[in-house]
């Protein structure tokens, strides 16, 4: 019937009796309506077989779940640590600080590498932000944004724009310039608009189309130029708060997660939600793909880090310990997908190995609550950014 059903707090006239009421906005074939809760329940009972009620309908879709979850399981014949025991184990880490970038006044909430290997991006509650050069430290670029909590932020791939966006509910796309002295977000131009604040955005593989999710609980796919909404994703019944594209060139692929416990995956070009894992018991605060493509983790506020195979179509691993109490925020994977880097609300970072499940590495050094980790392109360093102010580059 619907594609999404979410509560919000309007007001007026009913799409479908015109009674001004408290309204429910639904999504139908992607096409936003507003109906009362009265018209919502016929809505909901037109179609029905003769003998049929709603909750016979739910108890039968109640019970096609579990069907599903059974055979599911029956399929679920070994672990992935034990398929990986004779993998040897991997060596003792040498990580340490290399660069403490400093220069936002609050807290650090994104950052994001160029493709270059060498600049990156960040953004912050201060409502700025800088482009560094990772090598001499230096602030090439400074922007100030018309809000604070500045929550997203993305290099372009051509590593000639930037985009952000936060607490204003538009994700904005600024042009970089040679000239340091240049203003760049003078040049500023809004790209995507949503009807609450952004929590992530990324551009796809070309400077061209922006993806951009949202605590309105919708992704979105957008073009640059225009501005024009191409295609948006809805399913989640709650803020969305992480996305990540599928590393293919031809990936047409991108993974969600957020307030409702849900991991989505959507097909770019049909707009539909293919597939759904739901295993945390709180909020999914970041997700990752596997660099394969065939797998992503999610980090949560259960205080675990979460695997998943999309062949298999189910959970692979749980990365936790009995003395991990506080949240993961964010995760990223080593180049060659053997580590996980995991970011914690109790201001360290976690080295996992994936296929043994294992804490392999602490990383130690941030005052505050991590909130991104990201591996360089190349996969020599690890940047960090933190609720400590600064962002740190590790290697």
């Amino acid at each position: 019937m619907c594609d999404q059903t979410f509560v919000a707090a309007t007001f007026g006239p009913c799409d479908s009796c015109g009674t001004a009421s408290p309204l429910m906005n639904i999504y139908i074939k992607n096409e936003p309506i507003n109906y009362c809760s009265f018209c919502m329940e016929v809505m909901a009972c037109q179609g029905l077989q003769k003998g049929e009620t709603l909750a016979t309908l739910k108890k039968e879709c109640e019970s096609l779940k579990k069907k599903l979850e059974e055979d599911r399981g029956k399929l679920n014949d070994v672990e992935l640590h034990q398929v990986a025991e004779k993998v040897e184990v991997v060596g003792a880490l040498s990580i340490k600080t290399r660069r403490v970038l400093k220069g936002h006044t609050n807290k650090v909430l994104c950052m994001d590498w160029c493709k270059d290997k060498r600049r990156l991006v960040s953004s912050s509650q201060d409502g700025k932000v800088i482009v560094w050069d990772g090598f001499t430290l230096n602030k090439e670029h400074g922007m100030s944004m018309p809000t604070t909590w500045v929550m997203a932020c993305a290099y372009a791939p051509s590593g000639c724009a930037v985009a952000c966006g936060g607490l204003d509910n538009k994700c904005s796309v600024i042009p970089l310039s040679l000239d340091s002295n240049e203003n760049c977000a003078a040049k500023k131009k809004t790209v995507a608009m949503h009807t609450n604040y952004i929590s992530g955005c990324t551009f796809t593989n070309s400077d061209m189309q922006l993806l951009s999710c949202s605590g309105d609980g919708t992704s979105a796919l957008w073009d640059v130029e225009s501005g024009q909404l191409l295609q948006s994703f809805h399913g989640h019944t709650s803020d969305i708060l992480s996305l990540d594209l599928a590393p293919s060139e031809t990936g047409n692929t991108f993974v969600t997660g957020g307030c409702d416990k849900k991991a989505n995956v959507w097909d770019m070009r049909s707009g539909q939600n293919i597939q759904s894992f739901e295993c945390h018991e709180s909020d999914i605060n970041c997700v990752k793909y596997y660099p394969s493509g065939d797998a992503f983790a999610s980090a949560s506020d259960d205080a675990t880090c979460r695997f998943f195979d999309l062949r298999a179509d189910r959970e692979v691993a749980v990365f936790q310990k009995d003395s991990i109490v506080f949240g993961a925020s964010t995760v990223d994977f080593s180049l060659s997908g053997r580590l996980l880097f995991a970011g914690y609300n109790d201001y360290t970072i976690n080295v996992w190995d994936v296929l043994k499940g294992t804490r392999i590495s602490m990383m130690f050094g941030h005052e505050n609550r991590v909130s991104r980790v990201r591996l360089s392109p190349d996969g020599t360093a690890l940047c960090s950014a933190s609720w400590d102010n600064t962002l740190r580059i590790w290697a």
